[in-house]
């Protein structure tokens, strides 16, 4: 059940909510999100400038993840968390304000490499490793992505050949896979067959300790500093056959497309996360900072730019709010998932950008979060689909049923011109055609005399 919504309280969403959102969510819902920002007050806020600057990324906090029950928070079995859609989102958010290097190590450790043995893999790999990363005793990271093929997956070079005794060789090279040196285990997704065929693609479990297998991190980063980005090696990698995701559901590339699926789900909740803080830290600073000797904050104009903030995070959140309510209530379509990652990146990176700029000189220093937002933002926009990525989903969807409509228009026009008596003239015909009420759109080239004849016999 929902709370109903009071203006006079206050909203766990914080003071950018002017629109009632708080009355959207359960008090066990609000209790998870009020959980994790607790932990990110503690934990997080005071050390974030520092981690970033030093761009390193605390692997001490993991166990704390798992005891806080934010690692694979949406699965169920083998210890996992189990929790709603709903819950999930809002922690993502939260974990997001803290800094999206955490939210992003939570969304591979969970959604990426968890969710792959959790939706295709064996009962054996889940029993090993699901408990594990469930509280942090184990990482994982999840390779698809390569120097050649990012948004291209289909186009991978690495590959996998099985060997006559069962065993199979992965050799390649993976780029941008997070945590991969931090990882304990990693989902390799390779190419079985030609590269380029999709349909070949299969996914595996590799220990990191397999010889073969070597990560190296990506240094001078100007965004993501508090996070790990990585290059695997993968050179003559030996595994057994029980090593490949033998799920039905992990055949081609709809096996990685179901998990970024649950990462990109996450990054909807995620980015908004970014936003309210970055408006937090604008208010609070527009609320004390004198100028010509009365608060920023007294002037229309910061006064008007806040009010365009906060409705555009009560839109976001809305947003995010319908995509959680749908994933509950069962599977999202790849469109909702594609409307709300690009919408909500864009607009959490435009507002941690004026909320910089309303900071003046001091919000380009690590005391105030906006710019450091808006730098990892731009990190968030890229990966799991960039803006164009997810503008063709939508596109193709919208345009779906004219895709359709143009085949029948050629095929009727087809049938139109097979079916013709010879000595009917193409005009005479299309003009048939209108007073019978229809009319194709458009004209095929002439024929000539005789051809409709030479069809006609040879369907004969």
């Amino acid at each position: 059940m929902t709370t109903p919504f009071h203006a006079e309280a206050d909203s766990f969403l914080g003071r950018a909510d002017v629109v009632g959102l708080d009355s959207l969510f359960s008090a066990e819902e609000k209790a998870v999100a009020l959980q994790v920002r607790g932990f990110v007050d503690e934990h997080i806020r005071p050390h974030i400038a520092r981690w970033y600057d030093d761009a390193v990324f605390p692997r001490e906090i993991v166990p704390e993840l798992g005891r806080l029950g934010v690692l694979g928070m949406p699965y169920e079995g083998h210890g996992m968390p189990g929790r709603s859609a709903v819950e999930y989102g809002l922690a993502a958010q939260e974990l997001e304000a803290g800094d999206s290097g955490l939210r992003t190590f939570v969304s591979v450790q969970g959604s990426l490499a968890m969710g792959a043995i959790h939706k295709h893999g064996s009962e054996e790999q889940k029993a090993q490793w699901l408990p594990r990363m469930t509280t942090g005793e184990a990482v994982g990271c999840f390779g698809l992505t390569e120097p050649g093929a990012g948004s291209d997956p289909a186009s991978m070079t690495t590959t996998a050949r099985q060997e006559p005794g069962g065993d199979w060789v992965l050799d390649g090279v993976k780029r941008w896979i997070g945590l991969a040196t931090l990882a304990d285990v990693a989902i390799i997704w390779a190419q079985t067959g030609e590269p380029g065929d999709g349909r070949g693609v299969r996914g595996f479990v590799v220990p990191t300790d397999t010889p073969g297998f070597r990560a190296e991190a990506i240094t001078q980063k100007l965004s993501m500093r508090a996070s790990v980005q990585c290059e695997i090696h993968l050179d003559g990698v030996r595994l057994p056959a029980s090593a490949m995701l033998p799920a039905d559901s992990a055949v081609g590339l709809k096996g990685p497309f179901q998990c970024l699926n649950e990462a990109r789900y996450g990054i909807i909740w995620g980015a908004m996360g970014a936003a309210r803080d970055s408006f937090d830290a604008v208010l609070d600073y527009a609320m004390q900072r004198q100028q010509f000797g009365v608060p920023l904050a007294s002037h229309q104009l910061t006064q008007a730019k806040l009010a365009d903030m906060a409705v555009a995070i009560g839109k976001g959140y809305l947003l995010a709010h319908q995509i959680g309510r749908a994933k509950d209530a069962g599977p999202l379509t790849p469109a909702m998932i594609s409307a709300g990652k690009l919408d909500n990146c864009r607009v959490a990176i435009g507002i941690a950008r004026e909320a910089r700029e309303m900071l003046g000189g001091n919000g380009i220093t690590l005391e105030h979060s906006p710019l450091r937002h808006a730098n990892n933002l731009e990190s968030v926009r890229t990966y799991e689909g960039t803006d164009e990525v997810h503008q063709l989903a939508l596109g193709r969807q919208l345009v779906a049923g004219l895709q359709h409509a143009e085949r029948q228009l050629l095929a009727d026009a087809l049938a139109d011109l097979l079916e013709r008596p010879p000595g009917v003239d193409r005009l005479e015909s299309r003009r048939g055609r209108r007073s019978g009420g229809t009319e194709i759109g458009g004209s095929l080239p002439p024929v000539r005399r005789g051809g409709t004849g030479a069809l006609r016999r040879a369907r004969a």
